[in-house]
């Protein structure tokens, strides 16, 4: 098993800078990536960042140049770094890690609020 828990998110003045946390315990063996979602009223969840166990990372196209996506093996934590908020970026932000069996585990979220 994996657990995931997630912190850091709040509200921030848009423009402002926020870093997610995101710790893994359990079977962390077995994770193969790790990675950011995030969830807007009415919207789908979409993928934010992934970075892999090799430290590969991609980028959704509307967080590129503002958004960091980093990992600290020694921790076993993932963090997700976003600079130049936008309201846009207001969503609640869930972590997720692939296992190498592929299965998905999720976090409990966290709300990110980008407002003025």
């Amino acid at each position: 098993q994996v657990q995931l828990v997630e912190s850091g998110g709040g509200l921030v003045q848009p423009g402002g800078s926020l870093r997610l946390s995101c710790a893994a315990s359990g079977s962390i063996f077995s994770i193969i990536a790790m990675g950011w979602y995030r969830q807007a009223p009415g919207k789908q969840r979409e993928l934010v960042a992934r970075i892999t166990s090799g430290g590969s990372a991609n980028y959704a196209d509307s967080v590129k140049g503002r958004f960091t996506i980093s990992r600290d093996n020694a921790k076993n934590t993932v963090y997700l770094q976003m600079n130049s908020l936008k309201p846009e970026d207001t969503a609640v932000y869930y972590c997720n890690a692939v296992r190498q069996n592929f299965a998905s585990i999720w976090g409990q979220g966290t709300q990110v609020t980008v407002s003025s």
